[in-house]
């Protein structure tokens, strides 16, 4: 048999899988670059929908301890005044309440750093309602007065600002160093 002649062969059916392989290799590199495209798509995307709804939760919490912090100042407000007093004291147990389930469901949600200080917030905005319902109901404790009570709202205001700041800090606003 001639060399010459078993060579030609051989050369076609190596060069014919040779392309083969190529393309198999090709497509098998495209595939694994596209597993790896969705599996980034999908993370951002579950990044993303983390975010929103610790965002959504921040800003509930945000406006459930405002609202109940505003139901106190007007409550502290209508004392000694002579007005129909169960409007603003419906308003102040609504708003209490709506912090609460706000606050339970942010105990679940924000990350561990976050925890204590939504904790003191919530301590002492029950100390002060505990307060504010004493003195509204006629028995107040010794320590009790509307000035303690307007002393102790307005530290919560100043709480709740630092609340925000690390709120906006911890979703990554670039503002939330300026102190708004």
């Amino acid at each position: 048999m001639d060399v010459g002649g078993a060579t030609a062969p051989v050369v076609a059916v190596v060069g014919v899988v040779g392309t083969l392989l190529s393309a198999l290799l090709t497509q098998r590199a495209a595939d694994r670059s596209r597993r790896r495209e969705r599996e980034h798509a999908e993370q951002v995307r579950e990044r993303r929908g983390h975010t929103q709804e610790l965002h959504a939760c921040y800003v509930a919490l945000n406006t459930a301890a405002r609202q109940y912090l505003a139901a106190l100042t007007d409550q502290v407000h209508a004392l000694g005044r002579d007005e129909e007093p169960w409007p603003l004291r419906r308003r102040l147990t609504q708003a209490r309440d709506r912090y609460r389930d706000v606050y339970a469901e942010a105990q679940v949600r924000v990350p561990e750093r976050m925890l204590p200080l939504a904790a003191d917030l919530s301590r002492d905005l029950g100390a002060v309602y505990g307060m504010v319902r004493r003195l509204d109901d006629g028995v107040p404790r010794a320590g009790d007065s509307a000035d303690a009570a307007k002393a102790g709202i307005d530290a919560q205001w100043g709480r709740l600002r630092l609340i925000r700041r690390e709120m906006r800090a911890d979703l990554g606003t670039s503002w939330a160093d300026s102190g708004h």
